[in-house]
């Protein structure tokens, strides 16, 4: 489609140098530079800096978040016959000042919103001089904090004092990289008469139909003031078309510069959550033209789903259920929490985030949240999302730390919140806006109230601004105040009110004991109505390990690993948490599967016993996908992208059907889970048997579920009961879907050598591996990296009995590979080693 608008990417020519701070000499001459990128992936280019993410270099690079740096490019201009053109930068990491031609044309001090400046009477014809100056974030952060007044946060940084990603000055997974550029596309924007200044749709279903409703806001050249302008809109998608003339559609007038529309559907399909149904999505188009349609000044388009959603809060006799509901059906989240998926996060590509989203969807996963120390995701996240049928959450952008409420980062916060909540909104994808990561609880428990001696903390924010916008800008997109939150909390009279924010019984809560002190089997001593967070770290995979750190020897205490290990006493949790279970190994390898085995089977139990408690728990969150980095930490997919043993856990707990033994009154009960769309028939075999396969008792009943159901059977005495502890385990199924319970921690039973026998065969796209058990055999994987770096297995932590067989395609390029290499007990590693002397 042609229109009166046009856009020139400023994306050629630049140049990067140091233009004040404590620069190495040298890096004050120019520097090619890419834009978007930002100043590390410049001097990684040039050859000037070692990678960030290896060894220790992390300290060794601190010095650039203490630099101004400057970019600068020239570029040919034309005078045209456009009555405005806008300098428009999608994006600064984070605060300039920017000169054309020598004139300062406006500055910036927000990473999270976009900038249009009218430069027109600031070009010339011919050549043009454009520079970016960029101020150290480390010492502006540092100014502001001191201007606005010092508030607690949880690193010494204050990241609170400045819209910036907050990860970037350092996480408990992270690594301080306090960057700096231009992150996101900048050029020229040429228009006339008006252009689409705010476009956001909505698309609501109704019985075989839908409504889309289009609210337009339009900016007018000066002398544009009294042009008649209209709307039309168009909706292309199944069993509607565009180019055939088929597409219904309207026109409306604007009315000042705002125009409202609606178009009425008599037949949509609805979009469902991936493992509810399919995503069929329509493509709005707006156009704003003349009154005699001759001429298009400006056009745009939205991709919308159309669904409803809610979030079922309504007490009951329990507390106050947090529950996601879609076109009326109740959806057990199975989710995940996202941080950056690169540190520095202009490497960040839609094919990266398309990896991303279909590990997690073959994981069984169902919800993504972004997390409110990273970023508000790109418009690539939310369409992937919206396609592959993933649903999101998204956090306002604060964690762990109080913010002002006075400007200049109050006018800066509304700012961004009204472009975040307009640009995101149409997504069929997103079912919640969350005002904040952990503040609300923060404010109640971490010593705050004390510490801000009467200062603001974001309370304004959260219970005020946001909401507020949201009902202007987007009223059909759900809205928490924070996360965790418990529904009843409220803001009056300079006081929390309500029930408290991390209160199981009631909302959203977070549960960090375990891993900050407890055993992770107390994850069962909690009956939660949703869990928005909960985790339990473990080591990145041994080829990644070993391509970041280069200690010789590598120790689990050796520099680069403690580099690499961000959490607080990371190692001492680590180690406290796997000795209940297992012995401490003493060589690394070994080591490094011991706590990769030990995250993954903490979180693999506590989300078989949230998952048991539904529909009164009706949902679980994993802290965390993805890391940005390589480094120790509660991530199922490495920095390298890889798979850890976690993944694995995740996808066997969030199957679609499942079979677990917990403990119910006293005793023990098979509960089996269908996530499904049909009816589940069968019957339930339970079996005490000893660890040589021998069986003890048995019980069997017939069990039947509908869709959606959970069911509990209460498993008699003669099978829940051990007479030998250290030896005897029950398996429970419903054909081939099984379930364990172990009647001993590994370390204290009699659990022997693995004896296993591998057979290999050639197969599309890899090696079929099939590994047969001649004795019990828990949790067996294949750390198939340790082969070959790229090679990804299809499942891991397998338990059989003896006599069983199991098969695993690995996934690879090139030739089948042996199963003599395959079985190495390098890469074939079970429970039983750490066990067995």
């Amino acid at each position: 489609m042609t229109t009166a608008l046009t856009f020139r990417p400023l994306d050629s020519g630049w140049t990067l140098h140091a233009s004040a701070g404590p620069a190495p000499a040298g890096f004050d001459a120019d520097i090619p530079a890419v834009v978007p990128g930002c100043v590390h992936t410049d001097l990684l280019a040039a050859g000037l800096i070692p990678d960030p993410f290896l060894d220790d270099n992390e300290s060794a690079l601190a010095w650039i978040g203490l630099v101004d740096w400057t970019y600068s490019t020239t570029f040919e201009w034309t005078r045209d016959a456009a009555d405005r053109t806008d300098l428009v930068f999608q994006g600064l990491d984070t605060v300039t000042r920017i000169r054309l031609n020598g004139r300062e044309i406006g500055s910036t001090a927000n990473q999270h919103r976009s900038y249009r400046f009218d430069v027109r009477d600031a070009l010339v014809e011919g050549e043009n001089e454009l520079v970016v100056a960029f101020r150290s974030p480390i010492k502006y952060a540092n100014e502001q904090s001191v201007a606005l007044g010092v508030r607690p946060r949880a690193y010494a940084l204050p990241n609170d004092a400045i819209r910036k990603s907050a990860c970037s000055y350092g996480w408990d997974w992270g690594i301080a990289t306090y960057t700096s550029g231009i992150v996101k596309p900048v050029g020229l924007e040429s228009w006339s008469v008006a252009r689409l200044a705010e476009t956001r749709v909505v698309a609501t279903p109704s019985a075989d139909g839908g409504t889309v409703t289009v609210d337009v806001t339009v900016e007018r050249a000066g002398d544009a003031a009294s042009t008649p302008l209209f709307v039309s809109i168009a909706a292309a998608g199944p069993k509607l078309g565009l180019e055939d003339g088929t597409a219904p559609s309207t026109t409306t007038e604007v009315v000042g510069d705002r125009a409202h529309i609606v178009l009425e559907l008599e037949e949509v399909e609805r979009w469902w959550p991936a493992g509810y149904g399919a995503q069929p999505l329509y493509v709005v188009d707006v156009r704003l033209h003349s009154a005699d349609e001759s001429r298009t000044l400006d056009a745009t388009h939205r991709s919308v789903g159309f669904r409803d959603v809610r979030w079922d809060m309504t007490p009951d006799e329990a507390g106050t259920p947090f529950t996601l509901v879609v076109n009326d059906q109740p959806i057990f989240v199975k989710g995940v929490n996202w941080i950056p998926d690169d540190a520095l996060t202009v490497r960040v590509t839609r094919d990266r985030v398309r990896r991303r989203f279909q590990q997690a969807l073959d994981a069984n996963l169902n919800l993504i949240r972004v997390w409110g120390g990273g970023l508000y995701e790109s418009d690539d996240f939310y369409e992937l999302a919206d396609e592959l049928g993933l649903l999101t959450w998204q956090d306002f952008l604060f964690a762990c730390a109080a913010y002002a409420e006075e400007d200049p980062l109050r006018s800066e916060v509304e700012a961004e919140a009204r472009e975040n909540i307009a640009r995101l909104a149409h997504h069929a994808s997103l079912v919640l806006l969350t005002g904040n990561n952990e503040n609300l609880w923060g404010y109640e428990d971490w010593g705050w109230k004390l510490r801000l001696d009467g200062k603001t903390w974001g309370a304004y924010y959260y219970y005020e601004l946001f909401p507020s916008l949201i009902a202007e800008l987007a009223p059909h997109v759900p809205y928490a105040p924070g996360s965790p939150f418990s529904p009843g909390l409220g803001w009056d009279g300079g006081q929390q009110t309500g029930p408290h924010p991390n209160d199981e019984q009631h909302g959203s809560v977070h549960l960090w004991e375990q891993w900050n002190r407890l055993d992770w089997t107390t994850y069962r001593e909690h009956t939660p109505r949703f869990v928005a967070e909960f985790g339990w770290q473990g080591p990145p995979a041994w080829s990644t390990l070993t391509r970041s750190i280069s200690d010789a020897p590598l120790t689990p205490e050796s520099p680069g690993m403690i580099v690499h290990q961000k959490a607080g006493e990371g190692n001492v949790k680590l180690t406290n948490g796997l000795l209940p279970h297992f012995r401490l190994p003493e060589d690394m390898e070994t080591w490094h599967w011991a706590m990769q085995l030990n995250q993954a089977i903490a979180v693999r139990t506590a989300l078989e016993h949230f998952r048991s408690w539904a529909p009164h728990t009706q949902g679980a969150i994993v802290w965390q996908l993805n890391d940005c980095w390589p480094v120790t930490s509660w991530a199922a997919i490495d920095g390298d992208e890889r798979p850890k043993p976690l993944y694995y856990g995740l996808k066997n707990a969030f199957a679609p059907r499942t079979v677990t033994i917990q403990p119910r009154d006293g005793g023990l009960a098979a509960v089996l889970s269908n996530d499904t769309a049909d009816a589940w028939t069968g019957e339930l075999v339970a079996r005490r048997l000893g660890f040589d396969g021998a069986e003890a008792d048995r019980f069997a009943t017939a069990v039947s579920l509908a869709p959606r159901e959970t069911v509990t059977v209460a498993l008699p005495a003669g099978v829940a009961d051990a007479r030998d502890a250290a030896g005897e385990l029950i398996v429970a199924a419903v054909g081939d879907v099984r379930g364990f319970w172990f009647f001993a921690e590994p370390r204290d039973s009699a659990l022997g050598a693995a004896e296993i026998e591998v057979v290999t065969a050639a197969a599309d796209g890899g090696t079929l591996v099939t590994v047969t058990a001649h004795s019990l055999v828990r949790d067996l994987t294949l750390l198939v990296d340790k082969v070959d770096p790229d090679a990804v297995a299809s499942d891991a932590l397998l338990t059989l009995l003896p006599g069983e067989s199991a098969t695993v395609l690995v996934q690879h390029e090139g030739p089948a590979l042996a199963a003599s290499t395959l079985s190495d007990p390098r890469v074939l590693r079970t429970a039983n080693e750490l066990v067995a002397s």
